[in-house]
């Protein structure tokens, strides 16, 4: 009795900081929140969505004193359940903080840099930044979706960016919990914005401060050793991954184990023009040699270079038409409004016996076998010609450096190369970019008859030739579907698995990852380590320096859940 008399009591506290209409206990109401994007999901007592920073703190205040689990959460894009509940196997009761009212986003030296409050989000910032000629770390994929600034920090999100590495800040305003159990703000925004908390938040959410206050301290706001890190195509290490020691640091590679008032990172100068390059080939070394020659020899780093298999090719043609067609004709600002509307169906579902599992996309996938063929007819020469396929995009000087180096190349080596027109280059980035989707389509669509699916996100070594992966045949066997694309200049790789029926998929998945161990490669690469992957013993001890009484997200990287990392 006692115990549901605190609960009442904190919720109706919870409702009188940030209001009734923005304090959802209802079941329907919380699982956008408590579920995650693709992974994971558990029970929470309440999801609380402030719309001031100050809220945000007092909210941590209220947890903090009647010792209840927070978890902070932006879009929850998250592809490993990082911002979530996993389970219900929690010692204290869970609440989510939402943080997507709180969207403001402030240019600071002339646009050079940004602070980005705890919900605003990469695609606003790319609109607020086109003007300056200037763009973030992240432009495609994470920007789509709706994926916040903070977040990617974070989570040291890699991007599909060759020169610009994981999104990383030395700069962030934060509180955290110490081993006391006493919570403290941490202010390295590098900015004089008061003394105590309130005012210290206030201010900043009332953007309340003037150019004197701003410092430049001796602190990154971004990763300024990826674009040499990455050229250095005889190192047996790999370029990114998220346990870099090098790349964690105050709220960069947080994952939650912190509440991250605001961060504050570099922006990047909008090249003047762009020109995407298609490749294919059916020899994996082609591209090895190729990989080597641009990051040792071009003056001019790419600015992507991501790779697509033939069958991943198919399988995104098929399983993510809806996906570019909507974004084709829509624009990816209505991509959030779709997550949205397809969370609410799906919801909506559930709770109607006799709808199909996922509704959403059953529907999509029918109205897409509606409409005609959405690629160009060169890239479609090329998928009948060629098992690999290879989209780099050069920028300025470095354009006819890579015209002239394609030409010369492929005149003695298997393989071609077309240059985009303008329309055939956002279609082919465009295809490259659903084809994620593709994958949990598939599965959704014929989950009856297939077993479980696995999703690696996998760092080889740079030096690493064999980058195309050839399973033994015992391990080949049991799979019934394969995806593989990548960013293949900094050797990151997505592979998608989907085994037969009866297969036990954990167990496959641990003997995939001693496969990866064996060859040097870290894991994941890009994405957080979120409830599927075990935290390495550099990211633990990271984590709990951050959160030494384990109040914020546990259970992160198969962490334990307890109070004090019991």
């Amino acid at each position: 009795m006692k115990e549901a008399q605190n609960k009442r009591k904190l919720v109706q506290n919870l409702k009188t900081i940030a209001g009734d209409n923005h304090t959802l206990t209802a079941q329907w109401s919380k699982e956008p929140y408590s579920k995650g994007w693709r992974y994971g999901n558990g029970n929470v007592l309440a999801v609380v969505k402030p719309g001031k920073l100050i809220e945000i703190w007092k909210i941590l205040q209220l947890c903090v004193s009647e010792d209840v689990i927070v978890l902070m959460q932006a879009a929850n894009t998250g592809l490993t359940g990082g911002s979530t509940p996993y389970g219900n196997d929690y010692d204290r009761e869970i609440v989510i903080i939402n943080t997507m009212r709180i969207n403001h986003i402030y240019l600071i030296d002339q646009g050079n840099q940004i602070i980005g409050l705890a919900g605003s989000t990469l695609y606003d910032l790319e609109k607020m930044l086109e003007p300056h000629g200037r763009e973030p770390h992240s432009i495609i994929g994470s920007t789509s979706i709706g994926a916040s600034i903070v977040g990617g920090v974070c989570n040291n999100s890699g991007g599909s960016l060759v020169q610009r590495g994981p999104a990383f800040t030395q700069l962030a305003l934060y509180a955290k919990v110490n081993k006391n159990g006493i919570l403290e703000l941490v202010n390295e925004l590098g900015i004089d914005l008061g003394s105590d908390p309130e005012e210290i938040l206030n201010n900043l959410q009332d953007e309340n401060f003037i150019e004197d206050q701003i410092k430049y301290p001796d602190k990154l706001a971004s990763d300024d050793k990826y674009s040499e890190i990455v050229r250095q195509i005889d190192s047996k290490t790999p370029a990114r991954f998220n346990s870099d020691t090098r790349l964690l640091y105050g709220a960069s590679g947080s994952a939650g184990k912190i509440a991250v008032f605001a961060v504050r990172v570099d922006t990047y100068p909008i090249a003047k023009k762009n020109q995407v390059f298609y490749l294919g080939t059916n020899n994996p070394d082609v591209f090895w040699k190729i990989r080597r020659d641009i990051l040792s020899t071009f003056k001019s780093l790419p600015k992507l270079g991501d790779y697509l298999h033939r069958d991943c090719y198919d399988s995104a043609k098929k399983y993510s038409k809806d996906n570019f067609i909507v974004i084709e004709k829509l624009g990816t600002n209505f991509l959030p409004t779709l997550f949205k509307l397809k969370r609410n169906v799906d919801l909506l579902s559930k709770k109607i016996k006799f709808l199909p599992n996922k509704l959403s996309d059953r529907l999509m996938q029918f109205l897409s076998t509606l409409c005609p063929n959405h690629l160009p007819k060169r890239m479609e020469q090329f998928r009948d010609l060629y098992e690999h396929h290879w989209i780099i995009e050069m920028s300025d000087e470095g354009i006819d450096e890579a015209r002239d180096y394609f030409k010369n190349f492929f005149k003695t080596n298997q393989g071609s190369f077309f240059e985009c027109t303008p329309k055939e280059s956002k279609k082919a980035l465009l295809h490259r970019y659903v084809a994620a989707g593709s994958f949990s389509r598939y599965h959704t669509l014929y989950e009856k008859r297939l077993g479980g699916s696995l999703s690696m996100d996998i760092a080889l070594p740079k030096n690493e030739k064999n980058w195309f992966e050839k399973l033994p045949p015992e391990i080949d066997d049991l799979m019934e579907f394969k995806l593989y694309y990548g960013h293949l200049f900094c050797h990151v790789m997505h592979q998608n698995y989907i085994v037969k029926k009866g297969v036990d998929a954990k167990a496959l998945r641990e003997k995939l990852l001693k496969t990866y161990d064996v060859r040097g490669a870290e894991y994941p690469a890009e994405h957080n380590v979120g409830h599927e992957y075990f935290a390495k013993p550099s990211l633990n001890k990271f984590y709990q320096e951050l959160d030494p009484t384990n109040t914020f997200n546990p259970g992160i990287g198969r962490t334990s859940k307890r109070k004090n990392w019991k």
